[in-house]
Parts: C-alpha cells; sequence; structure tokens
C-alpha cells in the first residue's frame, strides 16, 4: 500500500489557480516533514516546498516562492499545496514526500516514502 496519495492535477490556464493534496496512511503523518517536488518532461525532479511536522515552519523554493503555499492537517493525515498565479513552467508532475529525518532539507535521498504523483499542465 504506497503511503502517500496525490491528488487535485489537472490543466489550467497560465495565471489560474490548483491545490493539490497530499493524503497519508499508514505512518504517524505528525512526526514527518512532508515535501513537494516535481518533475518536468527531459528534466531532473526539483524541490518545491516542504512543510515540517508541527506544519509551524515551511521552506520554499525560490522560483515557487509568493505563489506557491503549503499547510497541513494532522488531524487529517493531509497536506495541502495552494499554487496561485501558476505558469507554463509550472508544468510537471508533482509528488509528495515524507521524511522522518528532523530539519529541511531540500534533497530527494533525505525522503523515506514518496507518491505516485499527480499531473499539472499550464497552458499559456
Amino acid at each position: 500500500q504506497v503511503p502517500l496519495v496525490e491528488s487535485g492535477g489537472g490543466l489550467v490556464q497560465a495565471g489560474g489557480s490548483l491545490r493539490l493534496s497530499c493524503a497519508a496512511s499508514g505512518l504517524t503523518f505528525s512526526t514527518y516533514d512532508i515535501g513537494w517536488f516535481r518533475q518536468a518532461p527531459g528534466k531532473e525532479r526539483e524541490f518545491v516546498v516542504a512543510i515540517s511536522r508541527s506544519g509551524g515552519s515551511t521552506d520554499v523554493a525560490d522560483s515557487v516562492k509568493g505563489r506557491f503555499t503549503i499547510s497541513r492537517d494532522n488531524a487529517k493525515n493531509t497536506v495541502f499545496l495552494q499554487m496561485n498565479n501558476l505558469k507554463p513552467d509550472d508544468t510537471a508532475v508533482y509528488y509528495c514526500a515524507a521524511k522522518g529525518i528532523n530539519g529541511f532539507v531540500q534533497t530527494q535521498v533525505a525522503y523515506n516514502y514518496w507518491g505516485q504523483g499527480t499531473q499539472v499542465t499550464v497552458s499559456s
């Protein structure tokens, strides 16, 4: 069973918004930091944003700063990624991941569990 499941992806016009969700099961959710990564066609997977296990701190990539916001509801075992003012360069498969080690790191190897991804396509 995949412990993380993403949803909310789709097709949107440039300037539009989407809200992604990442639902966890089989994890003690509140003991994991959660991150979002994305992979565009022909490119490496890259860090987007992360939130601490308490929800009190976030880490945001410069490319999405001011446009993307991450939040979590530990009671519902869910993390949300609100994406505003989307650009065609945001087109990618978006993955959520869970990390047990404390502290923000933007490297994929630090993350223990991964979802299967959700496609986001932004048209110009």
